[in-house]
């Protein structure tokens, strides 16, 4: 089965018009409720301002003998870094709500049987490496080079193999589980509000109360795309596609264009089918400010993403879109919301 990330559905400049089609009456949900599928994307161009510099910084990264996962401030980014061997780079404004310093964390998971080696890694190993670099670029300067900014290496001891002879080898080599941090200094033109800024910390909520809760409002979600409500998809998809195109600058048309593509290509699609809610964990992101009920498998197809996802034939065969929503309830409130 391929798959679709929902980051590369949104970044498709296909020229798509936005339909609006005949739909059954729906329960507003409760949050944003002036948000329609017809509206949305006027709604968050509004929002959109642009500026002199308009930098889109970029963490690159580089990894081999591990599987990772890579947040921002404790916000799991969206993109699945689940090879073997990888070597490319991930944007993160989406994840950066203003200027000065963040947190880069990672987790690190032994690789287990992949088509790069033969062999199967049930730990961390000597030869496992993760690195990262973080650059920038300016939407108003074509021609400028990008800007590097730091650079950062998962740590290595150094072992010493025979008398003056010295090999470095990963400070994690034998354990099945690893993780790390650094800062870094962003500078954006805008400041903004994630809907989860002043949300409860949810880990001081009972586990299995909170879980059964969550689970209700995770089929609540589920009904929601298998029915196709699309006034209610883009109520729940309103805030973070809100946050990924202030955060980039884009233009109306980008915007649409953008939208248009998820909409008819995925939402619509007839082969749209969500798949079971199961094999799942719980866990919390943003300093507990954020809950999801993560896929709990060693499948490379399917790891890294939450228990919300469906199946959808689509550019040329059978694919798993992961929605990956995140749920969180605001202070002096009693319900989730969805992220």
């Amino acid at each position: 089965m391929k798959s679709v990330n929902k980051k590369y559905i949104l970044l498709l400049l296909l020229g798509i018009s936005f339909l609006s089609c005949s739909q059954k009456k729906e329960d507003i949900i409760n949050q944003n409720p002036d948000i329609t599928a017809d509206n949305i994307v006027e709604e968050i161009a509004k929002q959109v301002k642009h500026y002199p510099s308009e930098k889109i910084y970029n963490l690159g990264y580089s990894n081999d003998k591990c599987y990772f996962d890579m947040y921002i401030d404790g916000v799991k980014l969206s993109k699945a870094f689940n090879k073997a061997l990888g070597n490319t780079a991930v944007e993160i404004n989406n994840v950066i709500f203003k200027s000065g310093k963040h947190t880069v964390s990672y987790k690190m998971y032994p690789l287990g049987k992949s088509k790069e080696y033969e062999e199967v890694f049930n730990t961390l190993v000597d030869g496992t490496t993760l690195e990262f670099d973080l650059t920038s670029y300016d939407k108003k300067n074509a021609n400028a080079q990008d800007v590097e900014y730091t650079t950062h290496k998962a740590p290595q001891i150094s072992q010493e193999l025979s008398p003056g002879y010295f090999k470095d080898k990963f400070a994690g080599s034998g354990k099945t589980f690893y993780e790390g941090s650094f800062e870094i200094n962003i500078d954006v033109p805008y400041t903004s509000h994630s809907a989860f800024e002043k949300a409860q910390d949810l880990r001081k909520v009972d586990k299995k109360e909170l879980q059964e809760k969550l689970l209700k409002k995770y089929k609540e979600v589920w009904n929601i795309y298998q029915n196709k409500e699309l006034d209610n998809i883009a109520r729940l998809e309103y805030n973070t596609l809100h946050d990924l195109y202030v955060s980039t600058y884009d233009s109306k048309e980008v915007i649409n264009k953008n939208i248009s593509t998820m909409f008819n290509d995925i939402y619509k699609n007839s082969s749209f089918q969500m798949q079971p809610i199961e094999k799942y964990k719980l866990e919390f992101f943003a300093d507990g400010k954020l809950a999801a009920l993560m896929l709990d498998t060693n499948d490379n197809q399917l790891r890294g993403n939450t228990a919300l996802w469906a199946k959808v034939n689509y550019d040329g065969g059978t694919r798993g879109f992961f929605l990956n929503r995140y749920f969180y309830i605001p202070q002096g409130e009693t319900e989730f919301k969805v992220y």
